[in-house]
């Protein structure tokens, strides 16, 4: 008998989602990456080294790739874990790979679905809140997973049916909690308002996430909140709390206690003098709020700031 051939995943963008979910997968799946060259000359010398809750040890047999003529010939599935500035870059490097193949995106910020759609029919976003983190090259940490990943069609048929029922399967297989989401636009957005809300305040503040709190900020987080359900509402966008108000008490009752001393990606750009994602966050609210008639006084503002400090030399 014929062993069964493992799928073939691409994971376009590996950092630290990608290559931990690609520690994983190894299992079963054959998984190559496309990463940074750092990256892949540790993993090709001694393997990519995975520690925390999704195990301590040392895989093999991982492939790396540093372009399309890299690639095997079949692919099944393609996931983007790429920052979502990132995108449409990769997007194009990789098009002719990308057309006609269900591809996934793990990325954070909102839009970056919209510009995959334009590669190929069968697009499947998805959401991780599951922390991960970059110990040195071809070193990741995962210090903790507080809910299931959500996966869900983002575009495309009954292929696109078949697609992710197939990648859930698959993902549930190397043990990863794994949940199909009937409405991943709204997850997506349901995601975002943290990283709207608090993100670039710690980025321009160089403050942890517990700065939120801080009673003097409460005003601009509230109105970074108010304008962001005000657009989501216009955009069709139906989010799990009924009103700004209600998401407001979870976010200072729970998620920011939680993430109280995290620094989040955006602190670290700015330190590191790279360029954010403020643009599919707070400065998409701000472009869709003016293509909707809808005043964002707070996103503009902060998404402004934001993009002057990326300018400013010598901060890390």
């Amino acid at each position: 008998m014929e062993p069964i051939q493992q799928p073939t995943v691409l994971i376009l963008g590996a950092g630290a989602v990608g290559l931990s979910l690609a520690g994983k997968l190894h299992d079963v799946a054959t998984v190559c990456v496309a990463c940074r060259q750092a990256h892949a000359s540790a993993i090709v010398e001694r393997g990519l080294v995975m520690e925390g809750v999704w195990g301590d040890r040392t895989v093999r047999g991982i492939g790396c790739v540093m372009g399309p003529e890299d690639l095997p010939t079949s692919i099944d599935y393609i996931i983007i874990t790429a920052k979502g500035t990132d995108t449409r870059a990769i997007c194009e490097e990789y098009a002719a790979v990308i057309r006609d193949r269900p591809t996934a995106t793990l990325q954070n910020g909102i839009g970056n679905e919209e510009i995959i759609a334009e590669y190929t029919d069968t697009v499947i976003g998805g959401t991780v809140t599951t922390n991960f983190s970059v110990s040195g090259p071809g070193h990741v940490r995962v210090l903790s997973e507080s809910a299931p990943m959500h996966l869900g069609i983002w575009s495309g048929g009954a292929d696109a049916a078949r697609a992710l029922d197939r990648l859930i399967a698959l993902i549930r297989s190397a043990s990863i909690p794994v949940e199909a989401e009937p409405d991943i636009r709204a997850g997506k957005w349901a995601k975002a308002l943290l990283n709207i809300a608090v993100n670039p305040i710690c980025a321009l503040l160089r403050a942890p996430v517990g700065v939120a709190a801080d009673p003097e900020l409460r005003e601009t987080v509230s109105g970074l909140i108010r304008e962001t359900f005000a657009v989501a509402g216009a955009e069709g966008v139906k989010l799990p709390w009924a009103t700004p108000d209600e998401y407001l008490g979870y976010l200072f009752g729970v998620q920011v206690p939680n993430f109280a001393a995290v620094y989040p990606s955006m602190y670290y750009d700015l330190q590191h003098g790279r360029r954010t994602e403020i643009d599919l966050l707070n400065g998409y609210i701000a472009a869709a709020g003016e293509r909707h008639g809808i005043e964002t006084p707070y996103n503009r503002c902060i998404t402004g700031l934001v993009r002057s400090a990326e300018k400013q030399p010598g901060r890390s």
